[in-house]
């Protein structure tokens, strides 16, 4: 039923060197110049490869026009763009693999940067489309000003990735590395993952030049601009708990302390019609507690994603999380909560001894309002600590 990309004999004498991968769903107009032009490319280069496609549950004849064109073909039958690649993976003989979209936006036939890199040693190398090129009606106006822009500087940010097109579908990577990362998002956002998590995992990345031109089919492509685009943006969030938690979380907490320790002791005039006071000091309270709760979070987030194999542990935070048992967590927040016990319980006597009228006296009003807080942060911080214990109850 399938054919590799070169003779027999050839394949036989020599290990396969690479598999060009393409996810294919309904792709009837374009397979055939796909397979054709990669088939080339490993005919030029001398490559010892096969072309493989993957498809995906097509029902206009496309496994048969590229199986007739010399391509290998397996039929994945979990739907989504991740599931495809990564059956085609799965299945391919290659010790390299590179991927690209059936629909002819990307050329085949110039894939020799990719193979060069890939044989330097790099794990994975990204094909950069604003780098080689993006031919008029190539990527819709939202895609190239917006999306990819937006989402590779996330990208870069959140995970100090090289690269300067995070979402580009010519690719090429290792095999073996890429099944060792464990991937299994089904849908787009499969892009996203693969990019985080050989990343966070040490593979080494480079990219490469590549030259998007407009697909060659008739029908609107299968990508949703603002369904998937918001898929990938919550992929790299959910994956970064240090910026989606504990950055803004250590600035809330440093607000809120620095709000509590100058208002505490009484207000501040910072002008002669600005003065800071009560109603700034509950600000600051707020702030402290929210921070706290954004910073068990991201303790939480880290700690879950490493008990489930998510993601590796995090060889800056490892020591601290280690230090962080039960036992500690609960000793640390029992303090807290004593105290604030102990400052509500002056403030609420303090208050009794007055018949519980109206509080008047400023001092008061802070020391409750401080001590309510650490009351507050207290609970949070002692029951995220049993919350982190459940996650490791059947290790």
């Amino acid at each position: 039923m399938a054919t590799l990309a070169m003779p027999a004999r050839a394949t036989a004498a020599a290990t396969v060197e690479l598999t060009v991968l393409m996810p294919c769903l309904n792709e009837a107009e374009t397979i055939e110049t796909c397979v054709r032009k990669a088939r080339r490319f490993l005919e030029r280069a001398g490559v010892v490869g096969e072309v493989l496609v993957a498809d995906n549950g097509s029902t206009d004849g496309s496994q048969a026009l590229a199986e007739a064109n010399g391509a290998r073909v397996v039929q994945i039958g979990e739907r989504g763009y991740g599931a495809a690649l990564m059956g085609g993976v799965r299945a391919a003989r290659g010790r390299y693999v590179i991927m690209g979209d059936a629909d002819d936006s990307y050329d085949f036939e110039r894939l020799d940067p990719l193979l060069e890199r890939l044989r330097q040693g790099f794990e994975l190398v990204m094909g950069n489309r604003f780098k080689g090129g993006i031919k008029p009606g190539a990527m819709p106006f939202l895609h190239r000003w917006l999306g990819n822009p937006v989402l590779s500087l996330l990208g870069r940010l959140f995970f100090n990735i090289p690269i300067g097109d995070f979402h580009c579908g010519l690719r090429g990577f290792s095999r073996e590395s890429l099944l060792a990362l464990n991937l299994h998002c089904p849908g787009m956002e499969f892009a996203s993952e693969m990019v985080v998590k050989s990343a966070v995992n040490g593979l080494r990345i480079a990219e490469a030049p590549t030259t998007l031109s407009p697909d060659g089919r008739s029908r609107a492509p299968h990508l949703k601009t603002w369904r998937d685009g918001w898929r990938h943006l919550r992929f790299l969030l959910l994956h970064s708990p240090k910026w989606l938690f504990l950055i803004p979380g250590a600035a809330l907490i440093a607000f809120g302390l620095l709000g509590m320790v100058v208002l505490a002791p009484g207000p501040l005039a910072l002008a002669p019609h600005l003065v800071l006071d009560v109603r700034t000091l509950v600000v600051a309270c707020f702030a402290l507690v929210t921070g706290t709760q954004l910073m068990v979070f991201s303790a939480l987030g880290r700690r879950y994603a490493m008990n489930e194999g998510f993601m590796p542990p995090a060889n800056t935070f490892r020591p601290l999380l280690a230090a962080l048992t039960l036992e500690r967590m609960l000793l640390g927040a029992g303090l807290v909560l004593a105290l604030g016990c102990a400052g509500t319980a002056w403030a609420i006597g303090a208050w009794a001894a007055s018949d519980f009228g109206p509080l008047i006296s400023g001092g008061l009003t802070r020391l409750l309002l401080v001590s309510l807080t650490a009351v507050a942060v207290a609970l949070e911080v002692g029951a995220s600590a049993f919350l982190a214990s459940m996650f490791t109850l059947r290790r």
